[in-house]
């Protein structure tokens, strides 16, 4: 038989899958089978979508809205993000700063293609969310993963930094409220960082789309208003999909200097025109409409925080850090695993797939965060779910060989 001339690009056979969407799959088929599956595995609202945002879609369609917009996205919608970044941190920004893209994960892929040349250095802090280091390796560049410790509530110390950057670093990359572990930095430690930054000449991309649910009345500074100036080294993203719980619509958005938003809209142009124009009216809802939907989601979620830290805290060898925002607990299973070596578990990974088979419950490996003896578990469900997987986590720790029922 012939070889085949469609032979995958060397960037392919380095690319890794979605962890968390891999890990949902598996819980979805089992569901389907009629598994009585607890999928605490996805970074997704369970709540619907507010009624005022879902009529402002279909009213869009109703009028018609429904053809190609400006690759940059609908001038309303640009408007409503530069207000509402403006009104919410202080910093002024204008439309033209905007760039409307599909969905957050589409948002940084733009601004690392934009911006790396072939090995080009990203400092990433690990634990990270999957999908960083696949997208700064897809744009060319080489993430360089900086090891954190629950001790420190997994948040990059200043002198690691400093430690970390080379010639070739281009771009510092941080994400506060954290997925996955739920750490909020506070303004000075942030500020600790910039410094680092400015002095090194680092730009900045700030992943900041879970910067609305903080909790316990903490303030999730915006990175570029820390210090004079840091505005023009300094990429906000940030999208609609947690705080409104809206993640089918895709839309999610760049906040730059306008230079570089000039260049990522013309790139997106390219690549994908524009994101969904139906969902492009939506959020312009989102952001100019009612706003009790967000304070509603985020104390629930809060309720659900104190829920699942007292619950975790309590199991035997479990540690935890300080959940100050979004919606996952991000433990320390090490002490767990050793005890399971009799088992044949070995792994984080070996651990929730061990999981998912006798008990149920789907959560992800903390090696797909870079943090390997952790586990991650989205509390993004009601509280009766969250007791019932807590229950069937529980009865793996006690003999991870039994099976439920």
């Amino acid at each position: 038989m012939a070889s085949s001339p469609l032979h995958l690009a060397r960037r392919m056979a380095a690319l890794e899958p979605s962890a968390t969407l891999a890990m949902a799959a598996r819980a979805g088929s089992m569901r389907a089978a009629g598994i009585d599956v607890i999928d605490l595995s996805v970074g997704e609202p369970d709540f619907p979508t507010p009624e005022h945002i879902c009529r402002a879609g279909a009213e869009a369609i109703a009028a018609g809205f429904t053809k190609y917009t400006p690759a940059a996205g609908i001038p309303a919608l640009r408007k409503a993000v530069a207000e509402d970044y403006t009104r919410r941190t202080g910093l002024a920004v204008t439309p033209a700063q905007v760039v409307i893209s599909n969905g957050a994960k589409h948002a940084l892929h733009n601004v690392f293609t934009a911006l790396l040349d072939e090995g080009d250095e990203v400092i990433v802090p690990a634990p990270f969310w999957v999908s960083y280091a696949e997208l700064v390796k897809l744009s060319g560049g080489k993430p360089v993963l900086i090891e954190t410790a629950i001790e420190d509530n997994f948040k990059l110390r200043p002198e690691a930094l400093r430690q970390a950057i080379t010639p070739r670093t281009r771009l510092l990359l941080i994400c506060s409220p954290s997925n996955p572990t739920g750490v909020v930095y506070a303004p000075e430690e942030l500020a600790a960082l910039a410094d680092v930054a400015i002095e090194a000449d680092l730009a900045i991309v700030a992943d900041e789309i879970y910067d609305q649910l903080v909790f316990d009345g903490r303030t999730s500074p915006s990175f570029p208003t820390l210090r004079p100036g840091l505005e023009h080294r300094t990429v906000v993203v940030a999208g609609v999909s947690k705080t409104y719980s809206m993640t089918g619509w895709r839309i999610g958005w760049t906040i730059a200097p306008e230079p570089l938003s000039k260049a990522i809209a013309n790139l997106q142009s390219q690549e994908t025109s524009n994101p969904s124009s139906i969902g492009q009216h939506a959020a312009v809802a989102a952001l100019t409409g009612p706003q009790a939907c967000v304070t509603a989601m985020r104390d629930a979620f809060q309720v659900r925080r104190d829920v699942v830290s007292h619950r975790l805290r309590a199991l035997p060898g479990i540690r935890l850090p300080e959940i100050g925002g979004a919606f996952y607990a991000f433990f320390d299973i090490r002490e767990p695993l050793a005890a399971a070596g009799h088992a044949g578990i070995s792994s984080s990974l070996a651990w929730c797939e061990a999981l998912l088979e006798q008990q149920q419950v789907a959560l992800v490996a903390g090696s797909a965060f870079g943090a390997e003896g952790h586990v991650r578990m989205s509390f993004a469900a009601s509280e009766a779910q969250l007791h019932a997987g807590l229950d069937r986590i529980a009865a793996f720790l006690a003999d991870p060989t039994a099976r439920r029922g």
